[in-house]
This record gives C-alpha cells, sequence and structure tokens, in this order.
C-alpha cells in the first residue's frame, strides 16, 4: 500500500494502520526468509555479495630472489631505482632523508620477482610482519591529540622520503607499467611550507600501475598545511596498504588550496581499478578518511577489502577545543566524514574502528556515507557510470560523531544520475556518543533516501545494530510523486534509541516520511519492508507502539534494556545482563543488538 497526497489527510487512520500492519507482518516473514537465503548463497554477506578476489600482502607471496642495492645517505635512489631488475631489494640507509621527487620505473616484472624498496634497518628493528607500525620508528614518541603510541623504541629505523617543491604530488610517483614494488619502512613526507602537496604516492599522468604494497610506513602531512591526500589509489590494480600509519591530511577551510583530503583515495578515472587490500593501518584525514570516488571516473573499482583499521580524526583540529590546531592563519580543517563510497563494487569493511567527526562545513559528520554519485564538475557530470553496490559492514564501532550511517542514492549538485546504489548488508555494528549538539550534525541514527528520479534504492539490511542517537533513529526520503518506493529494507533485531522514530528529509507532503507515524512511512517508503525484533529506546508519548509495526519493543529508558554498563552512551559495555528482557529475544535467538562479543574479538588491537 502506498500513500500519494497529503490533502487526504488520512481520513480512516485506524484502517490504515491495520491494513499496514498486516502487509508488514507479511513483510517480516518474507523479506528475513529471502535474507537468510540469500546469506547461505555461497559468497554473499545477507543481500551483499563479498569481493571476489582478495590481494596477497604477506612476504611469501612477495619474493626478491636477486641482488641487494644499496643506498647511503646521501645517494641517489633515483639511480638505484633506475637500475633494479625485478626480484632486487634496494636497501635506503635508516635514519637518512632522501629528498625530491622519485619516479618508480616500469618493469616486467611476475608475482615470482618483486622489487622491494625499504629501510636499511634489519627486520628486527621494525615490527613484526603483521603489526601495525607507529611514528615511534621514526623517533616520534607522540603526536599532539592523537591515541599514545606505547613506544617499545624510539630510535628512527626508517628511512625518509621527502619532496621538496610544492604545487605537486610527489614524492613517489608510479610510472605508466610500474609493476609488483613493496615498499616496506620507510617515512613519506613532504617539507614545511606554505605551499600544497597534492598525493604522496600517485600514478605518474594518466598512467596505470599494478601489483604495489605499501608495508609498515609512516605516510604524513605537515601540521598545519595543505597535504591533500596520502596514497591515491586511481587506475591502479592489486595493491595494499597494511600495518602503516598515515597522518596530517587535510586542506584549510576558505584560505586554503584544496577542499578535500583523505588518508587514501581512490575510484577515479579510465582504467581498471583494484583489487584492493586496506587492512590494520591508522588513518587519519580531515574530509573522509577513506574516499572511493567523488570525481571523473568511466569504470568502478571493485572488491575492496577494508578490515581493521584506525580510522580517526584529532578532537584538536575542531574549533574551540583544547589544543586547537589548523592553518597557520587559524582557519579550520574542512572535515566531512570518516567513510565515503560514492563509486565501489564488492566491499568487504570489517572490524574497523571509526572515531571523531563533525558538521559545520558541507556535511553533517556522518560515520559512514554510501551515496553513488555521479559527480559534477562545473555544469558537466562527469561519473554516469558510478555506482556503489555490494557493501557489507560489519564488526564495526564508529563513535563521536555527528550523525551515523547515511545510505542515499542522490543526483549531483547539477542534477547527474548515479548508475547504481544496491544490496547493503549492514550487521553487527555500535554507534554511540552520536549526538547532534556536541558534533554539529544532526544526531540521526541512519538516513535512508533517494531523490527524484534516480535508480531505486534496494536490498538495504541493517541488522542486530546497537545505537545511541540524540535525535532520530531513521531519516527517510523518497518523492512518492515521482519515485517508486525504495525496495526491499529490512530493520531488525536492533537496539536504537528513538526520541523520534522517524522524521523526514524535506520536501513537503511528497516526501514518503512527511507523516512521520512509523508504520505510515515505512510503508509508504519502502516496499516491501521489515522492521521487527528492535528495541526501540524512550521513544516519545506520542509515537506509542500502535504506531510502529507489529512484533517490536519500547524500553522506556535505557535501564530498561539492562546493559551491562550503559554510561550514558557512550563507552559503555553494551553486553546485556543476563536478567536483560532481550536476551536471546531476536529473530533468530540471540540477543537484540550487536553481537558485543563477536565484535569485541573482530577490534581486538584495532585501537
Amino acid at each position: 500500500m502506498r500513500f500519494h497526497q497529503a490533502s487526504t489527510h488520512f481520513s480512516n487512520t485506524t484502517l490504515a494502520l491495520k491494513v499496514l500492519s498486516t502487509l508488514a507482518s507479511l513483510s517480516v516473514m518474507l523479506a528475513f526468509s529471502a535474507a537468510a537465503s540469500a546469506a547461505a548463497t555461497g559468497n554473499f554477506d545477507g543481500p551483499a555479495e563479498l569481493p571476489r578476489v582478495y590481494v596477497q600482502t604477506d612476504l611469501a607471496h612477495t619474493p626478491a630472489p636477486g641482488t641487494v642495492i644499496s643506498v647511503p645517505s646521501g645517494g641517489n635512489f633515483q639511480e638505484a631505482l633506475n637500475n633494479a631488475n625485478c626480484g632486487d631489494t634496494i636497501k635506503l640507509q635508516a635514519g637518512a632523508t632522501f629528498a625530491g621527487t622519485f619516479v618508480v620505473p616500469a618493469r616486467p616484472c611476475d608475482d615470482s620477482h618483486w622489487i622491494i624498496v625499504r629501510t636499511s634497518a634489519p627486520d628486527s628493528s621494525l615490527p613484526p610482519e603483521g603489526t601495525r607500525i607507529s611514528p615511534c620508528y621514526a623517533g616520534v614518541t607522540a603526536l599532539p591529540g592523537r591515541p599514545a603510541f606505547h613506544c617499545t623504541t624510539t630510535k628512527n629505523v626508517l628511512a625518509k622520503l621527502q619532496i621538496l617543491r610544492t604545487g605537486s604530488s610527489g614524492p613517489l610517483l608510479m610510472q605508466n607499467g610500474a609493476s609488483h614494488y613493496r615498499f616496506i619502512g620507510l617515512e613519506i613526507t613532504r617539507t614545511h611550507s606554505s605551499g600544497i602537496v597534492y598525493n604522496l604516492v600517485v600514478n605518474e599522468g594518466t598512467g596505470a600501475s599494478d601489483h604495489i604494497i605499501f608495508d609498515r610506513s609512516w605516510l604524513h602531512g605537515t601540521a598545519q598545511d595543505d597535504t591533500a591526500r596520502g596514497i591515491m589509489l586511481m587506475a591502479s590494480r592489486y595493491a595494499g596498504v597494511v600495518d602503516s600509519y598515515l597522518s596530517d591530511f587535510h586542506c584549510v577551510w576558505k584560505s586554503g588550496a584544496c577542499v578535500d583530503s583523505q588518508a587514501i583515495a581512490g575510484g577515479l578515472g579510465s582504467k581498471p581499478m583494484g583489487p584492493f587490500k586496506i587492512v590494520n593501518n591508522f588513518l587519519e584525514a580531515a574530509s573522509e578518511n577513506i574516499l572511493f570516488g567523488g570525481g571523473a571516473a568511466t569504470v568502478t573499482p571493485a572488491d575492496l577489502e577494508i578490515r581493521r583499521n584506525h580510522m580517526f580524526k584529532p578532537m584538536i583540529w575542531k574549533q574551540g577545543q583544547p589544543g586547537y590546531v589548523g592553518g597557520a592563519d587559524g582557519n579550520p580543517f574542512v572535515v566531512k566524514n570518516l567513510l565515503e563510497l560514492k563509486n565501489a563494487q564488492r566491499v568487504l569493511f570489517e572490524a574497523n574502528v571509526l572515531e571523531n567527526t563533525w558538521g559545520g562545513f558541507s556535511q553533517a559528520g556522518f560515520g559512514i556515507l554510501v551515496t553513488p554519485k555521479n559527480q559534477a564538475s562545473g555544469q558537466a557530470n562527469v561519473c554516469p557510470a558510478c555506482q556503489v553496490t555490494d557493501v557489507t559492514i560489519r564488526n564495526v564501532t564508529i563513535s563521536h560523531v555527528g550523525d551515523g550511517l547515511c545510505i542515499a542514492n542522490a543526483l549531483s549538485d547539477s542534477g547527474g544520475l548515479p548508475k547504481a546504489g544496491l544490496r547493503y548488508s549492514i550487521h553487527d555494528v555500535i554507534i554511540d556518543d552520536l549526538n547532534a549538539a556536541k558534533y554539529g550534525g544532526n544526531g540521526t541514527f541512519a538516513q535512508v533516501s533517494m531523490d527524484k528520479g534516480v535508480p531505486v534504492l534496494q536490498d538495504v539490511t541493517i541488522n542486530h545494530v546497537t545505537a545511541f542517537p540524540s535525535n532520530a533513529m531513521l531519516v527517510l526520503g523518497d518523492d512518492i510523486k515521482v519515485n517508486p518506493p525504495m525496495n526491499n529494507f529490512v530493520f531488525t533485531n536492533n537496539i536504537v534509541n528513538g526520541p523520534y522514530p522517524v522524521l523526514t528529509t524535506g520536501g513537503g507532503p511528497v516526501n514518503c516520511a512527511y507523516y512521520n507515524t512509523p508504520l505510515i512511512a515505512l510503508g509508504a517508503c519502502f516496499e516491501p519492508y521489515t522492521f521487527s525484533h528492535n528495541a526501540v529506546i524512550a521513544t516519545r508519548t506520542n509515537f506509542p507502539p500502535s504506531k510502529f509495526p507489529s512484533e517490536n519493543f519500547f524500553p522506556a529508558t535505557a535501564a530498561g534494556v539492562d546493559f551491562v554498563n550503559y554510561n550514558g552512551g557512550n563507552g559503555g559495555d553494551y553486553h546485556l545482563q543476563s536478567s536483560s528482557p532481550y536476551k536471546n529475544a531476536a529473530m533468530d535467538g540471540k540477543d537484540l543488538g550487536a553481537d558485543v562479543s563477536g565484535l569485541m574479538s573482530a577490534i581486538a588491537g584495532v585501537k
């Protein structure tokens, strides 16, 4: 059933609610059965297909059986690169600085003959393979506003590559055809100056590279300058960033030479991209810590493995905070979201810890924003092929944000249509300290919406999530005068704070959520949908259980959930006590909310 015009004012609201309740009950059985069936059909997590290909980054998979080329302090690194053959290892003097812009040559290397570029320090001086490096290994004991390093050593054992000129990219440029290079134990950075550096690592010109791995390295900008990006994965295949530390990527608001910054970005261009492996890194950037899309592209990167990363923005970048740091002129850095996908396919985002983001610029401070975007460039729309499909988000924590999730099919600023946004599986996620007042957002757990005329948003499953928004549980948007309803929305087994259970994205009576009664809004926005076995905490008195689909729970306060330690929804222990009425109360017989024990096990050691 679908409601179109506000002029009817739902004169027989009681009858409408009863009909919708019956339809909702049928939808529960059908949609949950479909999700369970999809989960059992091979390489899927619920509706989302998992990556088909994974990048192998273990040292055992990157052999270099050739000769060793040693480059002392003051030596010619570029000459060593030019002379290296497949299978060789280049050792750069530990503690030395190699200044300039270095072009990594094309070589016809293969899986049995990699070129390794590394510090001359022995392996015993670095963290073991599979262990994240920190600036400790460059002799830096702490960075202001960042998590403690807990240094066991402060000796500088890294070799530093440093670009001196600004207004360009470097110090590492991959020549067209660069292949099978692994970089270990390097500090990759820029000089202190007022100019911009666009990318520390990028392909040269319009070239392409493949089989490039960064391992146990520190890539960083400077504290106040414009450094737009750490690693640009454009026209790259089989690339990996593992066990590394990326920091100080930011653009200064108003007075800066850029407006968007990322630790790692990709999803642009017209050449094949992916698979990618981004695992066990500290990733820090002002705009988006990771971004795929956001510019011109004719292809979509596929098979992205993003796991066990600590994605962080220092609170000292927020004006008014103790120890505030912005640009040299005092202007703040442009802050947006933590993860943003605008062009990506088959993404596994698993066991990541996301902390700190806020609104106040062009965004509202989302932890995760998933929206295919045919990006506008002037009056042109430069990515009609952009899509975001098959995204799995699981065993993730998001804390200290203005908003939680944004899942949307949207137009570009100049009205361009994306290709598609569909098949998202989101489960076993905790979002806490989600606060509009503190972080300049809207205090929303999840926005689910689509603009006029875009492809229909389909197959979104949100299951076993624990979240504490300060304002709205769901913000929904769909122009039902133009669009069909969004298709197959599943919202089950969650524990969510719900002062306002459903709000509209705006647009007046044509918005499907204009009547913000949950039962009416869900029925108008989605077809079919499942909203069942959720504990909606502290919803307002004008939204009694009769205004929700059946088979949900309504604790008056968080205390009624019986968490081990709610702690005001900020850093608590969200296991359910044995006395909780929501113990084993989910549709699958598990506890409502996230599987806290499983999630904590998955992220152990990430921070």
